[in-house]
């Protein structure tokens, strides 16, 4: 026998954990659900910019009052190869914090709004709906359980759930990453997060609670392959071609138990807003790293998908305006700034690179452009 609730979703992250929570606050059953347990540390710059503050408190979760208070950031440096570097100002503060602890947060004002967290939870099949409802089969402590649900989020991050219709190959870039993070402490570094460019991608070094700070990387996998399969022998290879990033590290020292990698990464061509259902966060769209706005898209995906599903479940929108207008919504919101990003992509892995000081200097405010130009503007409330 099946059980019924409103909504189901898939993925326990900043996307799915602040849907879960804003459905549950207009009164709606939430189930969320991530295959992992939680709160985990997990392969993320761990970079909040102010337009995600700004999202935050609009869900009246206040970081800065919570006990393990981020760290604060106004700037940007970025180290070249060559020990050329650019600068320029954050439009506002931005902050650090670890995904460990920004999960825990954010789930537990999900638990508090009256959502219901299965971990350790792993989707096994997904039904297209009929007379209404998604039937969803789940395996839990080596059990299966169905459930009906009248909507389904993915919130699953770039790889989705067993019998869903696997993404278009064209939707996603033939190049492929790998990602990597660990945790240091003994980096003195100033309120500003700092990107240093290496042969095949870039490590971010950015301030987190706790005087620690997060060592982030995206590579490509031609790159890593023969480097080892550590996170600290990847960490050291890309140093090799960096001498600042590895005086850096040389700094401090990682943080057992908080290393982690992710691959093979493949960035977003085009955002993917709906497949069987809406996409929220990583699963509707991948952009570059570089761009440090990655907890900010998830923020406001969850935002729109929440907005137009409370619609749906209020029976104001019937199944085929939901996804219709969220996908129309979640387009306009995201197309463009995934476009300038992976403009910015390119460029940053083109080999004149070692010009861009050069071109900073000639023109001030190019810095500033780049920062700009892979923010999300900031979010109009008066119709959510």
């Amino acid at each position: 026998m099946s059980k019924q609730v409103d909504v189901i979703i898939i993925g326990a992250g900043i996307a799915g954990s602040t849907c879960a929570l804003q459905l549950a606050k207009q009164g709606h059953e939430v189930i969320l659900m991530d295959s992992q347990e939680f709160p985990r540390h997990k392969t993320c710059g761990e970079f909040m910019s102010p337009e995600t503050k700004e999202m935050l408190e609009y869900l009246d979760i206040h970081l800065l009052e919570q006990k393990l208070q981020p760290t604060m950031m106004d700037h940007a440096q970025i180290i070249m190869p060559d020990g050329g570097e650019i600068e320029a100002p954050l439009p506002g503060n931005a902050y650090g914090i670890s995904r460990y602890e920004l999960d825990r947060i954010l789930h537990q004002a999900a638990l508090e709004a009256g959502a219901t967290i299965l971990t350790k939870s792993t989707v096994t099949k997904i039904q297209e709906p009929q007379d209404g409802f998604y039937e969803v089969q789940f395996k839990q402590a080596g059990e299966l359980v169905q459930y009906r649900a009248k909507a389904v989020i993915g919130a699953h991050g770039t790889k989705k759930p067993r019998g869903v219709v696997p993404s278009a190959e064209d939707l996603r870039d033939e190049t492929v990453y790998v990602g990597i993070k660990s945790h240091f402490t003994g980096i003195t570094i100033p309120p500003r997060v700092e990107l240093y460019f290496c042969e095949g991608g870039y490590v971010g070094i950015s301030p987190i609670e706790n005087g620690k700070a997060n060592v982030a990387a995206l590579l490509t996998l031609e790159t890593v392959q023969g480097s080892g399969t550590s996170v600290p022998d990847i960490l050291h290879a890309a140093s090799l071609t960096n001498n600042r990033l590895a005086e850096r590290l040389a700094e401090g020292e990682a943080v057992l138990g908080t290393q982690v990698s992710i691959a093979p990464l493949n960035l977003s061509n085009i955002p993917e807003p709906w497949s069987q259902y809406p996409h929220i966060g990583d699963a509707m769209m991948m952009i570059p790293p570089l761009s440090g706005d990655g907890m900010s898209i998830a923020l406001r995906s969850s935002l729109l998908c929440a907005q137009y599903t409370d619609r749906y479940l209020r029976g104001e929108l019937d199944d085929k305006a939901w996804a219709s207008e969220y996908i129309l919504a979640a387009n306009q919101e995201f197309t463009q700034l995934l476009k300038r990003t992976r403009t910015i992509q390119k460029l940053a892995f083109a080999k004149v690179n070692v010009y861009y000081p050069k071109l900073v200097q000639m023109m001030p405010s190019l810095a500033s452009y780049i920062v700009q130009a892979t923010r999300l503007p900031h979010m109009n409330t008066t119709n959510r």
